[in-house]
């Protein structure tokens, strides 16, 4: 049957220390295949690239060659990767270490997520993994939680349309209180803006806030971080609330005044 077919994927670009810490964890596993932006791509959720070419450059790391930089989104990686880049179609996708948390609703944005959802749709096994600091250069800890959870996965597949999302408190691996399995929870920022002037007296704006938590339910993503676990949260990228579907129905969408 040949070896298992692995794309590396990220957003924080080709040369993050995050993804060397990847590529390294999940040798052994696999046949490994690196597709990732060329530069940070954070927060640009699944956007794929319509409009301008896709160019690809072969980046070499101690005179080895270590994988192909795309100009594009992390979305584009997977599916480039996928289908011109890759011998053979890839049996897994993992997408990180994320250099912070993708929990709650930072999942809608999270570009290391989104690649991750681009391989469920292609119908491959696919898992997201970020440590929760902006800080921290340790990626050693979330790295062998990224061996493990890809060995799983690899070895019982995932359910159609569901990825794994890992979020690893950034914490020595003596303070980490479990592994716990999760629902992405509703926390979200309290966002601001602030305005500033340029040199040139040109007005500008600065995106930022400080992160809320909206309830204290044990079992979501942001809190077990919070209580340094590990979270594993299996999400799925169907949007439709199946639940108000009925009650829709029943409004008057009628084209008759």
């Amino acid at each position: 049957m040949g070896n298992k077919q692995i794309l590396i994927t990220n957003d924080d670009g080709i040369f993050a220390p995050g993804l060397a810490a990847l590529v390294s964890a999940l040798t052994g596993l696999g046949d490994i295949t690196v597709v990732a932006p060329l530069s940070e791509k954070s927060a640009v959720g699944h956007a794929i690239t319509i409009s301008d070419p896709l160019r690809v450059q072969e980046i070499s790391k101690d005179n080895r060659f270590f994988g192909y930089a795309v100009n594009g989104t992390p979305a584009d990686c997977v599916k480039l990767g996928s289908r011109c880049l890759m011998p053979v179609r890839p049996d897994l996708v993992v997408s990180g270490i994320n250099l912070g948390p993708n929990t709650a609703t930072n999942i809608i944005y999270s570009g290391t997520v989104s690649a991750a959802a681009e391989g469920t749709i292609m119908g491959i096994a696919s898992i997201a993994v970020s440590l929760a600091s902006f800080h921290s250069s340790d990626f050693s800890f979330a790295a062998g939680i990224a061996r493990r959870v890809a060995g799983e996965v690899l070895q019982r597949g995932l359910p159609e349309g569901t990825l794994l999302n890992v979020n690893v408190p950034a914490v020595s691996p003596e303070e980490v209180a479990g592994i716990q399995i999760t629902r992405q929870g509703r926390g979200r920022y309290e966002e601001a803006f602030d305005k500033r002037v340029d040199p040139n007296r040109r007005t500008y704006y600065w995106l930022t806030g400080k992160r809320m938590i909206l309830d204290e339910e044990p079992d979501l993503d942001d809190r077990a971080v919070l209580e340094n676990k590990v979270s594993i949260t299996p999400i799925r990228y169907a949007l439709t609330d199946e639940s108000f579907l009925g009650e829709l129905k029943t409004w008057d969408f009628s084209l008759q005044e």
